[in-house]
């Protein structure tokens, strides 16, 4: 058992998120409880096909597996087996149907996934164009990305109670007469913020892009042309986007449905938030994942892959997950039956990058490449023998016929291996994350008792105390910019291989894509980093090689390209080293750049305001001293009103104010919220609580900068006369760049953020 292996970081990552708590969400269960629990729930399945199993010893061989690190099932499967909620799948794809009724039974479900820790994806593809008639009501239709707002609020309201967050994927055709407004609708930050798009291309439209040609653009509804394009503009502006901001990605829908191995069912039109998981409507896929780092053995001379171990790892790993569909309890029947149905899983890898590391081979090289043909073409191989050998015991997926042998053989599962996004899972394993290379070698960390301690990838610390480098000063060098690259103590070959994901060209990333994506099933999670310098030819240039090389789909990122970033790696205090986290007073966690408000003065001065809200009178109480406002009360007249809620912003703007936070990002992000009880009424003075509270308090700050306090008049400066800035935005699903929860720098892989501080992942 390699419970001791776990990190301390980890510990605190399952603490938080996974481990069983009590109604004061104080942990209840042990680290070994809970995979106790996983391995009990999941063996158990066995009893439907066959009685006399010992169930005690596979739970045993599955308790091991996950406890020696060599293998772990996506999240849901850890938080919930065994548990009330008993919702194991990470991944789910609704359809949108083009009616209101099925537009909206469709929030409902996906509201109902969220709630049970899942992810969802939508196509918006069947959806008429907007301005097109609607027959029932003789108006006009309003549009998908009018109604990707739609499910994206509802998404919004549900993940506030839960352990994940509600992500969603949303998928337009290239050819729906919408696609222009698609591309561009999140141009800013602020809007869909929690969903990834990808725009869905056809071979036509490529093949189109290449000749430099018009392509047609298609009702949904007649499936008759209604425009047309120029394809080489239309891929442009997809670059163009992307290079701006990393929205959208691209999926090749073609290659998808070549490889769908039910296509009577029907056509993919969707993937899981990530984009590495293709499902049909209604279908789930559970995930795992296997350690690479864990499959290596020593050797005289080094390491070398223990290609015996993995298949052993793969054979078990394959039996959990379709025991995994079994035990599953699903959000809908009607997901449950077409889970079923198919049985597809999705067995992936993670600590690839630190497998590499440990061979000595850069991850940007052809031996590295070759490589991954060969590891993940043994793991497909290994993983569809064990899906055969199950069917042999257990039958084939109902839905089997024929066509969907692979090698010649039955399968138990529709698809076995996918390549997800390991954010979370690889922090308990103790490794790196997917497919991706290093994100950086170092950070620093504060400890609570104020001492400084210095986050070391382990290869890394490994590799310098056998050249007699370790130290405090070249470690701290390191975490200035996260790369070894210009560290010239150490020696060139070391740096060669000791490469981070800014060291890698574009161009090899998507090779290493490709290389696994060749031997695995469903699709592989992604991201190509690119530095801020790099141009919208080189996104281009990527997109091409992408579509050239195979792949199913591509996500990139240029370094520094969302406004709201905040760089922590290379950021340094006055003496020239890299500024520490500060731990957080309140969870303990480090984090960088976290501020404590200043303490609510004694004596303060302020105006109270009477406000006319759409359910009565809202009574503003704005309080200051020397430094400026501090403090803000609400009250509600007799009429009524949302008076917790007024309280909750009132204590949230008094917080931000004695923290800093200036009076215009206030002010810009309370300004013009509309209540409902406004809509309809005239001569309102403002359009909701939070609207009353930033008009009041920009009121109080004009008075007390320009005029002295003891002689001011209280009059409303007119809306033109507040200075208009562009807001700072709250981190969101799409556009995070530090962990909103710890503070610290945040990765970016797959179309998915996460932080290997604390664990936070915007994908759930």
């Amino acid at each position: 058992m390699a419970i001791s292996e776990i990190s301390k970081n980890a510990l605190t990552v399952l603490e938080k998120r996974y481990l069983g708590k009590d109604e004061e969400g104080r942990p209840i269960e042990t680290v070994e409880g809970m995979f106790r629990r996983v391995a009990d729930t999941i063996a158990a399945a066995d009893a439907k096909y066959d009685t006399t199993t010992d169930t005690r010893a596979l739970s045993d061989a599955f308790y091991t597996l996950m406890t020696d690190l060599r293998f772990l099932p996506n999240s849901p499967t850890l938080m919930n087996a065994g548990r009330v909620l008993g919702q194991l799948s990470a991944c789910f794809v609704l359809p949108v149907e083009d009616s209101m009724e099925g537009i909206f039974d469709s929030v409902k479900n996906a509201a109902l996934i969220h709630k049970s820790g899942g992810g969802t994806g939508f196509s918006f593809s069947r959806l008429r164009q907007s301005g097109s008639s609607v027959r029932s009501t003789g108006g006009v239709a309003s549009g998908p990305i009018s109604f990707m707002k739609v499910f994206n609020a509802a998404t919004e309201a549900v993940k506030q109670g839960g352990t994940r967050r509600g992500a969603n994927m949303g998928v337009l055709r290239i050819d729906h007469p919408d696609i222009l407004e698609f591309i561009n609708c999140k141009a800013d930050n602020k809007e869909i913020t929690n969903f990834n798009i990808s725009v869905g291309i056809t071979e036509a439209f490529m093949e189109a892009v290449e000749n430099q040609s018009d392509y047609d653009l298609i009702d949904p509804k007649t499936k008759q042309a209604v425009g047309h394009l120029s394809a080489e503009k239309v891929f442009d502006l997809i670059v163009d986007h992307a290079w701006k901001n990393g929205e959208p990605g691209i999926i090749f829908l073609d290659r998808l449905n070549r490889d769908n191995v039910t296509p009577t069912q029907g056509e993919i039109e969707s993937t899981n938030p990530c984009g590495e998981q293709p499902l049909l409507p209604y279908e789930s896929c559970n995930l795992g994942s296997i350690n690479l780092v864990k499959m290596l053995r020593k050797t005289l001379t080094g390491y070398e892959f223990d290609f015996r171990l993995l298949g052993e790892t793969v054979a078990q790993a394959v039996h959990f997950l379709d025991n995994v569909i079994d035990a599953n309890n699903y959000p809908l029947e009607k997901i449950g039956e077409t889970t079923r149905a198919s049985r597809k899983i999705g067995l992936g890898v993670m600590g690839w990058a630190d497998a590499l590391l440990m061979l000595g081979i850069p991850y940007n090289s052809n031996e590295a490449v070759e490589l991954a043909e060969r590891v993940m073409g043994y793991i497909n191989t290994a993983g569809h023998a064990a899906s055969s050998k199950l069917a042999e015991k257990r039958g084939t997926f109902p839905l089997f016929s024929v066509s969907t042998l692979k090698d010649g053989a039955a399968m138990r599962n529709a698809t076995v291996t996918t390549i997800a996004p390991t954010g979370t899972l690889s922090i308990i394993g103790g490794c790196s994350s997917g497919v991706e290379p290093v994100f950086a070698y170092a950070f620093i960390r504060n400890i609570m008792d104020g001492t400084e301690m210095i986050e070391v990838n382990p290869v890394l610390t490994a590799k310098l105390k056998e050249l007699g480098l370790y130290s405090d000063a070249l470690l701290r060098k390191i975490a200035a910019e996260g790369t070894i690259a210009h560290c010239e103590e150490i020696p060139q070959e070391v740096r060669n291989v000791f490469v981070c994901s800014h060291d890698i060209k574009p161009i090899d990333h998507i090779k290493m894509q490709a290389a696994f994506q060749h031997h695995t099933d469903n699709a592989v999670s992604k991201t190509v980093n690119f530095p801020k310098e790099a141009t919208r030819n080189e996104v281009r240039d990527v997109y091409l090689l992408a579509y050239r090389e195979g792949c199913k789909g591509v996500t990139i990122y240029r370094d520094g390209s969302r406004e709201e970033q905040v760089l922590n790696i290379g950021k340094v205090n006055r003496e020239g080293q890299p500024a520490a986290a500060a731990a957080c007073p309140t969870c303990q966690e480090e984090r960088f750049g976290h501020i404590e408000p200043r303490p609510r003065p004694d004596v303060t001065r302020g105006f109270t305001e009477k406000m006319r809200i759409g359910c009565g009178s809202l009574y503003v109480t704005t309080n200051y001293d020397e430094n400026g406002i501090c403090e803000v009360f609400t009250s509600t007249g007799k009429a009524g009103g949302c008076p917790s809620q007024s309280e909750a912003t009132a204590r949230l703007v008094s917080v931000a104010l004695r923290s800093g936070i200036s009076i215009q990002e206030v002010y810009d992000q309370l300004k013009g919220i509309r209540c409902p009880s406004t809509i309809r009424q005239q001569g309102m003075s403002c359009t909701s609580c939070p609207d009353a509270i930033a008009k009041v308090i920009m009121k109080v700050s004009k008075i007390i900068e320009d005029q002295p306090r003891e002689k001011a008049s209280y009059e409303m400066p007119a809306e033109s006369s507040i200075p208009q800035k562009h807001p700072i935005v709250p981190a969101s699903a799409s556009e995070i760049h530090v962990c909103p929860e710890c503070g610290n720098v945040v990765e970016h892989e797959g179309g998915c953020v996460i932080c290997r501080n604390c664990g936070f992942s915007k994908c759930g």
